[in-house]
C-alpha cells in the first residue's frame, strides 16, 4: 500500500510511453523517492556518462508518503547525473505536482533518450502520450504553463515545466512546478532541456490507499500537532518563511557577504523576513502579500510577494509578464542571501524582481547570485573588465547590474551565457578558480563554516556538491535542534554531522518536507510510515536505509571522479580568517573533522567506502 507499484518509463528516443512495474526488493532497501531513484540511476546509467547525453536518464520520483495527509506530503525529487557538478543530482520539489503524479497512479516517471524534436509529456491517470511543443518552446515556464493549462482545458492539470535557460543550457537550470515551486539545484532542468523535453503535464483521479487508515490518521494528527507546537515550525516559519533566518545569521557572523570576503552583512536588515512585512512609502504596501503553503502541509511556509510598482526594475515595463506587476514566489532566505548579501545588494525589491525571473525562467538562485557575486570580484580586482562583461559595471552592491545579469542568464545571452556555466568554470576560464566559492562545481549556500564549523564538513562532504539541505547541522549549531552545539568548534561534528545526512535521507525518501525534522525525529516518521505501508518500518531502520543511501551516492560519485577528492572547501575558508562578528579570527577546521568524518562512517582514511561497510549496507 501506499505505493502505487507502477512506473512509467518514457524512451524519448523511440517516441514510448510503457508501463513497468516498481521494483520492491529496491523498495526495501531505498524507500522511495531520492534513495529509490539513486538505485535506479546507479543501475542504468554508468557513472562515466555524459550528463547532457541521451545516454543519461531522468526520473521524476515520489515516496511513500506522497500525496497522502501526513503533513507536507506533496514532494517529489528529481535524479539524474548533473551537469554542473558531474555527481548525482537529487533536486526536491513541493507545491502539488508530486501528489498529481501518485494520484494519477504512478510511483515514478522515467525520461530516458531524447527526441529529435521539442516535445511534452501528458500524462491523465494511465494515459501518457508524447505531443508536440514547438508553439512553447522558447517560451518561459509562465507562458508554457499558460498555453498548457488552455489547451488541455484543465484547471487542475499540475505542471513542471523548464524555461529558456534549460533549453539554451545553463547549467543550474532548474524544473519549475505550480509557477514558482522548484526542483531547484544541480541543473535538473538543463537535462530536461537536453532531452527536448519542455514539460511534463499530469492529472489524476485515482488517490492514494494507506495500509491502515485508522493508525494513519492518529499517526498524522499526532505529527502535525508536535508541528504545531514547536517553536520553529509551528512559528517561525509560517509568519516569516525560511527568511526568518536571515538576521539570525548575520548577527551570529556568519552571513557571506561579497563572495564570501565577509561574513557580515551591513545590509541584512534590509532584505529579511521582517524587512518583507515593512510598507513601503510609494503605496502603504508590504513586499510580503500573504504565506502560501504546499500540497498537504500544516507549516505554510511560502512567501507570496508585490514589487514596489515605482521601482526601477518594473516601472514603465509593459513588456513583462503580468506576475511582475501582481503577486507570485516571493524571496525565499536562500534566495535572498544569494542575490543580496552575497552580490552586496540590499534593495528587496530588485531581489524580488530577480527570484521572479528565477521561477518565470527557471533558475537556481543559489547558484546564479553565488557565480555573480564571483564575477563581481573578479571585476574589482580587474581580471575582468568591462569589455567581458558585455559593458556591465559590475560591482558589488550595484542592483542594477545584478538584475542585468540575471536576465542575461535566463536567456542564455552574452556575457550571461558565459555566467550560466557557475562559477567554477567561469572563474577557472579567467585565471581564478580559487574566487569560485563551490564544492564539486555545485555554489554555496548561505551559511559561513568559519562561523558554523559543521556545515563546512557538510558542504565539503554532500554528494550533491555544497548543499545545506543534505545534512543541516545549522539546526543544532545555531537553532540547538535537536541538541545545542557550539557553532565555532569542530569536537563532536563528524558524528553529529553523519547523523544529520542519513536521517536527511530517510526524509527525502519518504516524501515529506526536510523542514518537519526541526520538529520530528525518525521515531515520529517511522509510525506514519508504518500506517500508511506494507512492512516493518522503525527508526533503526530508516536511519540504515538513510546511511545505505549516503553510501550508495558515495560509490557512484567516486565512479564518477567526484569522490574523495572533491571533499574540500575553497582556500578561502580553509586558509583566510573571518575578520568581524562572533567569529572573527575562524577560519574552517575541516583538515580536523574529516579523518573522524571517515573513521564514523566506516571508510577507509582515504574516503572510499571499505568493503566491510558495503557488505554490512548490502551494496
Amino acid at each position: 500500500m501506499s505505493w502505487t507499484k507502477k512506473v512509467l518509463r518514457i524512451n524519448l528516443t523511440a517516441g514510448t510511453c510503457s508501463p513497468e512495474p516498481l521494483n520492491m526488493e529496491w523498495v526495501e532497501q531505498f524507500l522511495g523517492q531520492r534513495g529509490l531513484a539513486t538505485k535506479y540511476l546507479t543501475e542504468e546509467v554508468p557513472p562515466t556518462t555524459d550528463a547532457l547525453s541521451p545516454e543519461n536518464t531522468m526520473y521524476m520520483i515520489t515516496g511513500p508518503l506522497t500525496g497522502t495527509m501526513a503533513s507536507t506530503a506533496g514532494r517529489y525529487s528529481v535524479v539524474t547525473k548533473s551537469p554542473l557538478t558531474g555527481a548525482v543530482a537529487c533536486s526536491n520539489s513541493g507545491g502539488f505536482f508530486g501528489n498529481e503524479m501518485k494520484c494519477a497512479g504512478w510511483d515514478m516517471v522515467i525520461l530516458e533518450g531524447k527526441s529529435p524534436s521539442p516535445v511534452y509529456i501528458s500524462i491523465n491517470d494511465d494515459k501518457a502520450e508524447i505531443l508536440p511543443a514547438d508553439e512553447i518552446w522558447g517560451k518561459s515556464v509562465w507562458e508554457a504553463d499558460e498555453w498548457l493549462h488552455t489547451k488541455h482545458q484543465d484547471p487542475q492539470l499540475r505542471v513542471a515545466a523548464i524555461g529558456v535557460s534549460g533549453e539554451k543550457g545553463v547549467l543550474y537550470s532548474a524544473i519549475m512546478n505550480d509557477l514558482h515551486r522548484a526542483a531547484g539545484r544541480s541543473g535538473v532542468g538543463t537535462v530536461m532541456g537536453s532531452k527536448n523535453v519542455k514539460a511534463v503535464v499530469i492529472r489524476g483521479s485515482k488517490g492514494v490507499d494507506v495500509q491502515d487508515p485508522k493508525a494513519f490518521f492518529d499517526a498524522t494528527n499526532a505529527g502535525k500537532k508536535i508541528l504545531a507546537e514547536n517553536p520553529v515550525t509551528g512559528e517561525g516559519l509560517p509568519a516569516l518563511g525560511t527568511q526568518v533566518l536571515m538576521n539570525v545569521i548575520n548577527e551570529m557572523g556568519a552571513m557571506p557577504t561579497n563572495n564570501w570576503k565577509d561574513s557580515v552583512f551591513e545590509g541584512a536588515s534590509k532584505i529579511s523576513g521582517e524587512a518583507m512585512l515593512e510598507p513601503r512609502d510609494s503605496d502603504g504596501k508590504a513586499n510580503l502579500t500573504r504565506n502560501g503553503a504546499c500540497f498537504a502541509c500544516t507549516i505554510a511556509c511560502q512567501r507570496v510577494s508585490t514589487i514596489d510598482p515605482e521601482h526601477f526594475s518594473v516601472q514603465n515595463r509593459d513588456d513583462l509578464h503580468p506576475s511582475y506587476h501582481a503577486n507570485s514566489g516571493g524571496l525565499e532566505y536562500e534566495a535572498a542571501w544569494a542575490l543580496g548579501s552575497d552580490t552586496g545588494v540590499d534593495d528587496i525589491d530588485a531581489l524580488t524582481y530577480a527570484q521572479f525571473v528565477c521561477n518565470e525562467q527557471g533558475l537556481d538562485p543559489i547558484s546564479l547570485g553565488s557565480t555573480i557575486a564571483a564575477a563581481m570580484e573578479m571585476y574589482e580586482e580587474g581580471f575582468i573588465t568591462k569589455e567581458d562583461t558585455d559593458g556591465i559595471e559590475l560591482n558589488f552592491g550595484n542592483a542594477e547590474a545584478m538584475i542585468k545579469c540575471t536576465e542575461l542568464v535566463a536567456l542564455g545571452e552574452g556575457f550571461g551565457a558565459e555566467l550560466g556555466q557557475g562559477s567554477s568554470r567561469f572563474c577557472a576560464k579567467h585565471g581564478h578558480p580559487e574566487l569560485s566559492m563551490t564544492v564539486r562545481g555545485q555554489e554555496f549556500p548561505a551559511y559561513d563554516p568559519r562561523g558554523i564549523q559543521g556545515m563546512g564538513l557538510g558542504f565539503a562532504t554532500s554528494n550533491r556538491g555544497a548543499c545545506h539541505l543534505r545534512g543541516y547541522t545549522v539546526a543544532s549549531e545555531v537553532l540547538g535542534i535537536p541538541i545545542k552545539t557550539d557553532p565555532l568548534e569542530t569536537e563532536g561534528k563528524a558524528g553529529l554531522q553523519i547523523a544529520f545526512q542519513n536521517a536527511t535521507a530517510a526524509f527525502d525518501s519518504a516524501g515529506i518536507c526536510i523542514f518537519t525534522s526541526f520538529a520530528w525525529s525518525l521515531e515520529d516518521v517511522a509510525p506514519q510510515l508504518n500506517a500508511a505501508c506494507e512492512g516493518e518500518w522503525t527508526p533503526e531502520r530508516l536511519g540504515e536505509i538513510g546511511e545505505r543511501i549516503w553510501n550508495l551516492e558515495r560509490l557512484y560519485n567516486d565512479a564518477a571522479g567526484q569522490g574523495a577528492s572533491a571533499d574540500k572547501l575553497p582556500p578561502r575558508l580553509t586558509e583566510e580568517a573571518v575578520k568581524t562578528g562572533p567569529a572573527a579570527g575562524k577560519v574552517n577546521g575541516l583538515a580536523t573533522m574529516l579523518p573522524e568524518y571517515y573513521a564514523e562512517r566506516g571508510w577507509s582514511p582515504e574516503g572510499d567506502v571499505t568493503a566491510d561497510t558495503k557488505a554490512r549496507l548490502g551494496l
